[in-house]
């Protein structure tokens, strides 16, 4: 699985030219929670292609259109199109759950 870390002047362009599945991932260098989601996604086996990683400290533009209130905040983005957010613990069985779930949402245009 790729990783990429993406901040405000990199993101949409980004994930409009991506193919496939992003899970595109909220966190801050100094949340605890983050660094363990940081140090495992990586290591599980998901359904998704990539995960674009946004230092919410530094993209303050993408935390509000994202309406990021917590970290780490996931998201689903499927060929450009947004299927919302992904609410799990940090569990393999439960983020591949949702990450499924999201893809049967209504999708959005890019916040």
């Amino acid at each position: 699985m790729q990783e990429f870390d993406l901040n405000d002047s990199t993101a949409d362009r980004f994930l409009l030219d991506s193919t496939g599945v992003s899970l595109v991932v909220f966190h801050s260098r100094t949340c605890a929670n983050c660094k363990l989601a940081r140090e495992n996604l990586p290591k599980m086996n998901l359904p998704v292609e990539r995960i674009c990683w946004i230092d919410a400290g530094d993209n303050g533009g993408l935390v509000e259109r994202y309406e990021v209130f917590h970290l780490p905040s996931m998201y689903v983005v499927k060929n450009a199109v947004f299927y919302g957010s992904v609410q799990a613990t940090l569990a393999e069985w439960d983020i591949r759950r949702q990450v499924h779930l999201a893809q049967d949402s209504v999708p959005a245009e890019l916040p």
